[in-house]
């Protein structure tokens, strides 16, 4: 777990410092800069173009992180992440040729129950093509196994720029509507700027010939790009769902619910960046018990941080929506809780997914990722209808929780992998103790003072019981090198 736990340890406080500002963006100044309805636009827009990614890249960042190791000449190599450069383009040209011809037609429909949306509906294609290249380019920098400066600038570089123009916002020197373009150019400059670090990292020398094995990755990708696309809708679907069924500010206030919930996924977001072109490389040199042991430790790794995410966040989620002092936003609250459930679902996948992707049975993946989709958009159908933006939650939580379960199973049987054991167990009772116990303990203190106690006073007694119980050799290393030591 060398590189593995020394690269996601950075990953993940890039994560946090990103996550750090992306609150003070999410909670405070879209909340009180931009319009509700503006609020709700830009995330729509940006979710929708999450959507298209997959398509627009045609799985590309992926099919990299599987192939690249297993050429082993430069030239191979070369012509290799050539290829990954203009297969894209097979999807782009024509679907940017029918956007223009069809446009009318595409706007008006994902705007019938919010007009605002048709004025804006071009700019999610230019963004899935910076947001797809962008990807492409930092999974060059991955397989090199530098993923720490694209993490920087996907998840901080991204999030200061929005910081300055929300503040543009308020200061009049943007209009909303101006507000909205700007976000774009961002997203562009942000792909610019992974383009220029991909070629310092390695730069190959273009060869405008294909692969000798150009079949196989066009057939994976064609598996993943609908396997990713499958995904993207699990992740993004509720958020453009919800415009049309509802009003679109009901999607600003469910962003704030989903984001104060994300923070959960941080450790999992932040192993991906390593792990994934780790376990493809093993994969290719059938390295099973290395595979086999990156899988536990990352199952029980992921859930010992999240579990205290977990607690820290529901514990605390009342006066963190007294902090940020908008009333008609606590619709989320219940959001946070069922999505949280959710992430951790997630979590104690650890590696499953990457494991999944980079074996043989990668077409299973693209079974179940379309499975998911389907799935997400019928429950997020009826669930939306019937109880607001916490069905659109609940639709989420009772996809990621089957679909968890039936890979975990199939690794087990294909593969005879399986992440858990006996202190995973031990874990979940500590998560579920603690969040009973303290549930009803509540300070009758300012709302930021009592976040700062209680999360004290959690975070210390899980850091005790987590090392008295030896639940993770990892973690506990970690506590003695920065904590202990100091």
């Amino acid at each position: 777990m060398g590189i593995v736990l020394k690269q996601s340890f950075k990953n993940t406080l890039i994560l946090f410092l990103g996550f750090a500002i992306g609150a003070v963006n999410v909670l405070f100044l879209y909340t009180h800069f931009l319009q509700a309805n503006y609020f709700g636009l830009i995330t729509f827009l940006l979710s929708s173009a999450n959507i298209l990614l997959p398509l627009v890249a045609l799985g590309m960042q992926h099919t990299i992180i599987k192939f690249f190791s297993s050429y082993q000449t430069k030239l191979e190599k070369d012509t290799f992440l050539t290829t990954t450069l203009l297969l894209p383009l097979i999807v782009i040209i024509p679907l940017g040729i029918l956007g223009l011809y069809f446009y009318e037609n595409i706007a008006t429909w994902i705007s019938t129950e919010n007009i605002l949306i048709k004025k804006y509906t071009f700019l999610i294609f230019i963004v899935a093509v910076f947001m797809g290249y962008f990807e492409v380019f930092y999974a060059w920098t991955k397989v090199q196994f530098k993923s720490v400066f694209g993490n920087f600038i996907k998840e901080i570089f991204a999030r200061v720029c929005v910081t300055v123009l929300l503040f543009s916002v308020y200061f009049n020197w943007l209009t909303n509507q101006q507000f909205i373009y700007a976000i774009v150019v961002v997203y562009g400059i942000r792909t610019l700027i992974m383009l220029v670090f991909a070629l310092m990292v390695y730069k190959p020398t273009f060869h405008f010939k294909f692969p000798t094995n150009l079949k196989e990755i066009i057939s994976f990708s064609i598996y993943i790009l609908v396997a990713g696309s499958a995904a993207g809708i699990l992740l993004e679907i509720d958020k453009f769902m919800i415009p049309q069924m509802e009003q679109i500010a009901e999607v600003a206030y469910y962003a704030v619910g989903i984001y104060i919930a994300s923070v959960i996924a941080i450790p999992t977001r932040a192993m991906q960046q390593i792990t994934s072109p780790i376990i493809a490389k093993g994969m290719n040199e059938n390295k099973m018990d290395e595979i086999s042991n990156l899988y536990k430790q990352s199952s029980i790794n992921l859930l010992v941080v999240g579990g205290l995410f977990f607690l820290l966040i529901n514990l605390n989620i009342n006066e963190l929506y007294q902090l940020i002092n908008k009333p008609q936003f606590t619709k989320g609250i219940w959001v946070v809780l069922i999505i949280s459930f959710a992430k951790l679902m997630e979590l104690a996948l650890g590696t499953g997914n990457a494991i999944l992707v980079n074996s043989k049975f990668y077409r299973l993946f693209f079974y179940i990722s379309l499975a998911m989709a389907l799935s997400v958009i019928l429950l997020n159908h009826w669930l939306i209808t019937v109880m607001g933006i916490n069905g659109a939650a609940l639709a989420t939580l009772i996809v990621v929780v089957v679909y968890g379960i039936i890979k975990i199973m199939f690794i087990k049987t294909k593969l005879n992998l399986q992440p858990f054991n006996f202190k995973t167990i031990k874990l979940i009772l500590v998560i579920a103790v603690l969040f009973i116990g303290f549930s009803y303990w509540n300070f009758n203190f300012n709302p930021l003072l009592t976040i700062i106690l209680k999360s004290l006073i959690i975070g210390i007694l899980y850091l005790i019981i987590i090392k008295k119980l030896k639940i993770s050799n990892d973690i506990s290393e970690l506590m003695i090198k920065y904590l202990v030591k100091k």
